[in-house]
């Protein structure tokens, strides 16, 4: 290390005191007390207050009262060979949690391996030891143009955030208004929330917002949906595994709590989360605590849980099926988003966002909706709710030509559905047709539930993705059904 001679002792563990209220601060992490005090000393010739630690711990706890002081860091220099936790796994840690530090790796064993994997996770630059006075001079500046980006982005979306708060989100219908004074109420509060809706109904868009307008909205937010992991798979994927925890496990893995610490975790269709892991969930809810797959060491849980189910959890609570215990723990706050159906006055201006969106990403000019065209998405029920909307007014962007969408840029199912007439619609059943025989309620649904799988399975032409969307359930859910009643893909013929 070439940087200049440093002065008696070491000093850097505490801020330089002949700096009042710099704009810029830097970090120096490095076990050797000399190269510390070196580099300390340089970086304030530059105009940078230096604080130097030895370890990875001492960097993270610098770090979090950096932020609780609201003078954070905008530069950290890291040696690769920290005692403990090594200086890419600190790297890590950095860009998950503080993206705006620009990070500058120090190693006194550069080779391009390590070079490149510090890349990879996100140093701004990578310097041999010892490391002469111009070159890291010119790291330092491309690392401080590296931050003064970094910060610029977290900024703007910030102000974004905190401008548009619940914009991504459209609705005027009373229901719809009330959720969102709701959202407002519980956003600055760390209580766990529950929503509770049909698929396609919004329910991920407005846990980002309570995420955008909660303290937590600088920290990330984690969206996994329970019921497209496998349940051999979910726990790793919640809480994460250590090597050799089972076959296949080759390396540690972070779980989506640990890389949501201090945001936010949104837990989709939890409905479809087995017995076992329903009571691993109600420890992290209870004690904030969770041990990886395969370790025995407790890790603190800092997050805020936002759940949905697509399901009615009272139903599955009463079925057994879900934990009672667990369900009046995460029930601490409901939220109910009404299917599209429900709330039609909103969909021309849905319709119109959407279009306006997809229009712009095209390069089209499209400026409206034909009224006859806007009757007829109105009178339909959208099974697939929202997103069933948003899907359908891309397509109609694609295909139209003009600077008004009609009729004819709409499904034909949408444009002029078709009405049963009177000798097609279904006789009315009475009660009195079907004698009752005494059973539980359950193995009475059997039957029903059989026969409206095997009906909407043979509509679509046993396309497994199309039915769980028009039935408004996931494919897992799907596909546990079909199980759970005997079907299989022969009965496509019988009936």
């Amino acid at each position: 290390m070439n940087p200049p001679i440093p002065p008696a002792g070491d000093t850097t563990d505490a801020p330089r005191p002949d700096r009042a209220e710099p704009a810029r601060r830097a970090l120096v992490v490095d076990d050797d007390p000399i190269v510390r005090a070196s580099l300390a000393d340089f970086l304030g010739h530059e105009g940078l207050d230096a604080l130097g630690v030895p370890d990875a711990t001492a960097a993270l706890d610098a770090l979090a009262a950096a932020d609780r002081d609201d003078r954070p860091f905008a530069l950290a220099i890291i040696d690769v060979a920290l005692p403990g936790r090594d200086g890419v796994a600190l790297l890590r840690d950095l860009a998950r949690d503080h993206p705006a530090v620009a990070c500058v790796m120090l190693t006194g064993y550069g080779s391009i391996e390590s070079a490149v994997d510090a890349m990879r996770h996100g140093a701004v630059d990578y310097l041999t030891k010892p490391a002469a006075e111009r070159e890291l001079r010119q790291s330092v500046e491309r690392a401080m143009r590296h931050h003064a980006l970094a910060s610029e982005n977290t900024r703007l979306k910030r102000l974004i955030a905190a401008r548009e708060g619940l914009a991504s989100i459209a609705g005027d219908d009373p229901r719809m208004r009330r959720l969102f004074d709701t959202v407002r109420a519980v956003a600055p509060a760390k209580t766990t929330v529950l929503m509770t809706g049909e698929s396609g109904t919004g329910k991920s868009l407005i846990a980002h917002a309570i995420h955008d307008l909660s303290p937590r909205r600088a920290r990330p937010f984690v969206e996994l949906s329970c019921g497209s992991i496998p349940e051999t798979l979910l726990e790793s994927e919640l809480f994460g595994h250590v090597k050799g925890a089972f076959t296949g496990a080759y390396a540690d893995k972070v779980g989506r709590f640990e890389a949501a610490e201090g945001g936010t975790i949104f837990l989709d269709e939890i409905n479809s989360a087995s017995p076992a892991m329903q009571l691993k969930l109600l420890r992290v809810l209870q004690e904030r605590k969770f041990e990886p797959v395969g370790s025995t060491l407790t890790k603190d849980a800092d997050v805020r849980v936002i759940l949905a189910a697509n399901h009615p959890l009272e139903d599955l609570v009463a079925r057994g099926l879900f934990r009672q215990d667990l369900y009046y723990r995460i029930a601490v706050m409901k939220i109910e988003v009404p299917p599209l159906r429900e709330r039609p006055g909103d969909i021309p201006l849905l319709a119109g966002r959407f279009l306006a969106r997809y229009a712009h990403e095209l390069g089209k000019s499209i400026v409206a909706i034909r009224p006859d065209a806007l009757a007829a998405l109105v009178a339909y029920p959208f099974p697939g709710n929202v997103r069933e909307l948003q899907n359908l007014m891309e397509r109609a962007a694609v295909l139209c030509r003009g600077q008004t969408l009609t009729t004819d840029d709409l499904p034909a199912h949408v444009a002029a559905p078709e009405r049963p007439s009177k000798a097609q619609a279904a006789p009315i059943e009475r009660d009195d047709d079907h004698p009752w025989t005494p059973m539980p309620l359950e193995e009475a649904l059997r039957d029903p539930e059989r026969r409206i799988l095997l009906r909407a399975l043979r509509a679509n032409q046993w396309n497994r993705q199309k039915t769980a969307d028009q039935l408004g359930i996931n494919r897992t859910t799907l596909y546990k059904k079909l199980r759970a009643l005997g079907i299989e893909p022969g009965d496509r013929l019988a009936g």
